[in-house]
């Protein structure tokens, strides 16, 4: 769990700045000041008008959610070493493809549960004019003005994405792990580059949800009514693919990519070398 913790807080904090351009760029209808043509665009746009520590906004959510008050990591890889175990996923030097699926889908589950309240917190703090300045100052607001069910009305929606997102990149990842390093021991090439490959394969192909959930989270700063009451997936898709065409679904693909790609070979690299240390530690004491 402790592994899990530090990789959380490592994968966010290096690829945060990444993050927020992604939900700047899928906000329906924004501001006119949060118009970007592209990620060069809106890198220089929000340093010269927002100055550069705007980039990290709300990061102290994801830090929080990672790996403090609430280790949604901790939780992920603590279920997905369980899962695997008792699925037979470490017997072996076979592809485990199932198992590997299985126990992602699982610990997504477990982990956003307890991570859907920070994700809510985050993209209101990242979004362009937010009067938030604090974690605490954006959540009490949410909480009196939407009640608490804004924390998560975006969940059934961030399953449906994450957890094929997860099945796809821990499957994936398995899989080249075991391709990059058959003998199956601590090697950080291997850990860095199968983390980045699956993940932003699976990134790809979960845009479309993505851009489904990041207008569940943010609903509540739209002036338009009924983006401010969908209230599900099938709602909030109707409402994109009316303003935008199925082009729509895939706003901020590439910084999602961009974001994902180094955030899973971070956390995958510093999940396995704490782990490996960790298990030293224990072996040698």
């Amino acid at each position: 769990m402790l592994a899990g913790a530090f990789a959380g807080i490592a994968e966010h904090t290096v690829m945060y700045p990444v993050d927020l351009l992604k939900t700047r760029m899928q906000v329906i209808n924004p501001s006119p000041g949060a118009i970007y043509s592209g990620l060069t665009n809106a890198v220089t746009t929000i340093t010269r008008i927002e100055g550069f520590r705007s980039l990290w906004r709300g990061v102290g959510s994801v830090i929080v959610g990672a790996g403090a008050t609430g280790p949604a990591h901790a939780l992920y890889f603590a279920t997905y070493e369980a899962v695997k175990q008792a699925m037979g996923g470490n017997e072996g030097k076979n592809h485990h493809p199932f198992a590997a699926a299985t126990s992602g889908a699982c610990a997504t589950i477990a982990s956003d549960a307890v991570m859907n309240p920070f994700d809510v917190i985050k993209q209101r703090m990242q979004m362009h004019g937010s009067v938030h300045r604090t974690i605490s100052q954006c959540a009490r607001q949410v909480y009196r003005s939407e009640g608490l069910q804004a924390f998560y009305v975006s969940y059934p929606t961030t399953l449906c994405m994450t957890v094929p997102f997860t099945a796809i990149h821990i499957s994936a990842y398995e899989s080249i792990k075991k391709i990059m390093n058959p003998a199956g021991g601590y090697d950080p090439l291997t850990h860095c580059v199968a983390g980045a490959l699956g993940g932003g394969f699976a990134a790809g192909l979960t845009t479309p949800l993505d851009v489904i959930k990041t207008l569940l989270q943010t609903r509540g700063t739209s002036r338009e009514a009924n983006i401010r009451s969908a209230k599900g997936l099938i709602v909030a898709g109707s409402i994109i693919k009316q303003k935008y065409g199925y082009r729509g679904f895939f706003r901020g693909l590439r910084p999602r990519i961009i974001t994902t790609m180094p955030s899973t070979a971070v956390c995958w690299s510093s999940y396995e070398m704490a782990k490996a240390w960790f298990t030293h530690y224990v072996d040698d004491s």
